[in-house]
């Protein structure tokens, strides 16, 4: 697993992640921690096969965060218990040797929620998308920019160049 410095060297000479907010803040021990961009309710049905020919991935509506005083930079996003698409404010490009992990904070652990992540694959360069569940009766809040996931990075044996349908994905 990649150390700070190790990450920290990636972003400046590689562009590991790009559209980060405050490098300082958002570099781990162990890790890098994404950031809320937008968040989507499910408003569709989903279908998988085997060969994706048939495969349907709802696109979501998207919930515009609330402001609470009109002179506030960002708002908040009130999310009631349920199942939430989270799109992230950084773009991550990962080399061919290179993958990754996204872990959820244990800040939105405390709160009644979790995040499930699947592998960042060797060769992906997009913005990141996961899910979000709101455990919590009661729900919990989410400011724009917040730091959700934490991205811990691990080397692999240089594979062949990713393919996969959210290559790119912004």
């Amino acid at each position: 697993m990649l150390n700070k410095k190790e990450i920290n060297q990636l972003i400046e000479e590689k562009n590991l992640i790009e559209n980060w907010i405050n490098l300082d803040k958002q570099l781990t021990p162990s890790g890098f921690d994404l950031t809320v961009s937008q968040i989507f309710e499910f408003d569709s049905i989903g279908a998988l096969d085997f060969s994706n020919s048939q495969r349907i991935v709802p696109k979501g509506k998207l919930i515009l965060p609330d402001k609470e005083n009109p002179e506030d930079k960002f708002g908040w996003w009130n999310l009631k218990k349920g199942a939430y698409k989270i799109k992230t404010n950084e773009v991550v490009n990962l080399p061919n040797d290179l993958s990754g992990f996204g872990f959820t904070r244990t800040s939105v652990l405390r709160m009644g929620a979790f995040t499930q992540n699947g592998v960042w694959d060797a060769g992906f360069k997009g913005k990141g998308e996961f899910i979000l569940v709101v455990e919590n009766i009661y729900g919990i809040k989410i400011k724009e920019n917040a730091r959700i996931v934490q991205l811990v990075f691990f080397k692999v044996e240089e594979t062949e160049e990713y393919t996969g349908i959210y290559k790119n994905l912004n």
